[in-house]
């Protein structure tokens, strides 16, 4: 007889909640009732043996849309685009074996970026754990190096803690992956649960706070210096601080330069902002910070990429490093004023004495040698005499240099005809590089990549997740065909599921990123990244379009510069998911570019030295 059991927590401003269940309820079914609890709407979750239990559970949910992709890796970066488009937290699921190895990498990308994100796994059942049965793997000691925390759930009556613990230590303090493993015999037990009101993690501190001497020496190296910068990251987006930045900017009038995943942290198309800095940032990101005698680092962590050789990254700067986390403090780049704090907290701090006692340092000499580099050294591309020469212009343009379809330019077009207002997700190399350098963020959350792991094949189902997140928005996959081609399975999720995602692959028929290093550092030697086919060179391989078709999805292929405008409007309008084939010639390299372990004095850029 079905009945009805009163939780021990009570929704919020609803009066206790009720749910009906046929007596104890069984594990898969508390799990299921505690995601619903936590608020998710969404999960991205491929079925097999030692999962079923629980999907079985979300067939009978009224609250959980459950998005099968066609891969398990396309589910956790699905659930990696929800989380970073959102700020709240990715749920994915897998069975046990082969099905939660492949979501290992996405795992990881998520430490690597500090996204919010809860994997969940099937187990095989706890007598055989250990014995080598069927579709068994560790994979709770096997994630042990890129989660936050995991778990390996041996009664099913600790499961109402687990997932509460599991989606507080996913989003609070600094954000990152949890792993939560549930044998198969956890998932079938049957028991009243009880479902905890709060959470308190002995040892656990996440709200860490700047003491008011740190603020106030932070203000007393701002009034002094003569040539500051901010140098901000992630960690503003993640810790929703954005808005406070604006206003500590607004008020010291200090130029603001963002790493890859700090791109929207301050509008781009801001007077003072630098956009992003490191190997392939703008000119004049990396100028000033290479000339800054005050470097303010909010929320970053002084990766390889944006320092290039670290010792000498902000040489004779004073570096104040704000940061929620303890362990990346001095772990790169030794910092003279070293801030263990939640960054909205400093920034709010730092806007409250700042208003009430105005800095009266205008640093109006510092801005017009910027504005003389932003003068000097905008971003901006050319037709080369690479291209003239190659065999894209010779065949398919027929000579016509005037129809070549630059990759830069692809995106300066996606940015006029969206206003700036979409969502972009990126695959990993040089059409990256391109969509970060040519469309302006002036949003948190509207640029999504994988900026530490740097994971091909990440942009399509990550776009899914954003669009899942955001139907009415515009979310689009600018790609790369290397990349595109890891997770290109993820079009049949799109079309079935219907979600109307966007993506532009910038074809070159390479893998962009390492051919340019060929180039550069291999003498131009094709080390396997030619992605054609070799016995018709005349011909782009694979076919997209007809891909994209067997899937159901609409889409064109584009080789003329005259026919970009309208295909662009085509896929833009269209109320479907589309795929938009773009050819562009693979002798192009991205610039700016500083070599790996270099300095700004090794910078190559358009206008300055190229060779």
């Amino acid at each position: 007889m079905s009945k009805t059991i009163e939780t021990t927590e009570q929704k919020r401003g609803d009066g206790p909640e009720t749910m009906e269940v046929k007596g104890p309820m069984l594990g898969s079914e508390i799990l299921v009732a505690c995601l619903e609890r936590e608020g998710v709407d969404t999960i991205f979750a491929y079925p097999g043996g030692a999962s079923m239990e629980i999907h079985q559970a979300l067939t009978r949910s009224k609250k959980l849309r459950t998005v099968l992709p066609r891969h398990e890796q396309g589910g956790v970066f699905a659930a990696e685009g929800y989380a970073r488009a959102t700020g709240k937290v990715g749920v994915c699921m897998a069975t046990s074996g082969p099905g939660a190895t492949n979501l290992v990498t996405g795992i990881a990308d998520a430490y690597m970026d500090s996204i919010p994100l809860v994997a969940i796994t099937g187990q095989v059942v706890q007598t055989m754990i250990g014995k080598g049965a069927f579709q068994e793997t560790d994979i709770f000691g096997m994630t042990l190096p890129v989660v936050k925390h995991s778990y390996l759930a041996t009664s099913v009556s600790e499961l109402p803690r687990i997932v509460k613990e599991a989606f507080y230590l996913a989003q609070s303090g600094r954000p990152g992956p949890v792993l939560i493993d549930m044998p198969k015999n956890i998932q079938q037990q049957r028991v009243h649960p009880v479902f905890p009101k709060e959470i308190n993690l002995r040892g656990y501190h996440p709200q860490v706070k700047a003491s008011d001497i740190a603020i106030n020496e932070i203000i007393g190296l701002i009034e002094k210096s003569e040539r500051p910068v901010l140098y901000v990251g992630g960690g503003i987006i993640s810790g929703n601080a954005h808005k406070e930045l604006f206003r500590f900017v607004q008020a010291t009038q200090i130029p603001v330069a963002t790493t890859l995943m700090g791109c929207g942290a301050f509008p781009e198309t801001h007077p003072l902002a630098l956009k992003w800095l490191g190997m392939h940032g703008t000119p004049y990101s990396n100028w000033a910070v290479s000339e800054a005698d005050l470097l303010l680092a909010f929320g970053v962590r002084f990766d390889d990429r944006v320092t290039g050789n670290v010792k000498k990254f902000c040489e004779h700067g004073t570096i104040v490093h704000v940061d929620i986390d303890p362990s990346e403090i001095n772990k790169n780049k030794p910092a003279h004023l070293p801030v263990v704090s939640d960054v909205r907290y400093a920034l709010e701090q730092l806007n409250r004495l700042i208003e009430a006692r105005p800095i009266a340092r205008k640093f109006t000499s510092w801005h017009q040698k910027i504005a003389d580099w932003k003068a000097k050294a905008p971003l901006r591309y050319r037709v080369t005499d690479e291209v003239l020469k190659s065999k894209h212009v010779r065949e398919l343009m027929q000579g016509d240099a005037s129809q070549v379809i630059m990759p830069q330019r692809v995106i300066e077009l996606v940015y006029e005809l969206t206003g700036g207002d979409a969502i972009v997700s990126t695959g990993v190399g040089q059409h990256q590089m391109w969509a970060a350098q040519y469309y302006y963020f002036n949003s948190p959350r509207q640029f999504l990549t994988s900026a530490g792991l740097g994971s091909m094949g990440f942009g399509y189902p990550a776009a899914l997740g954003a669009k899942v997140a955001f139907p009415d928005k515009q979310v689009i996959d600018i790609d790369g065909d290397g990349s595109f081609l890891m997770n290109i399975q993820e079009l049949a999720t799109a079309h079935i599921e219907k979600i109307a995602v966007k993506a532009i692959i910038l074809n070159n028929q390479h893998l962009g990123m390492v051919m340019q290093w060929e180039d550069r550092f291999y003498n131009g030697n094709r080390g396997h990244t030619y992605l054609g086919d070799p016995e018709h060179k005349n011909q782009v391989y694979p076919d997209f379009v007809a891909v994209a078709k067997g899937f159901g999805v609409a889409s064109e292929r584009v080789i003329y510069q005259r026919d970009l405008p309208g295909a662009l409007k085509r896929m833009l309008e269209a109320k479907e998911p589309y795929l938009l084939d773009v050819l562009t010639p693979y002798t192009e390299h991205v610039l700016p570019f500083i070599k790996a372990g270099g300095t700004v004095a090794d910078m190559l850029y358009e206008g300055g030295p190229t060779s």
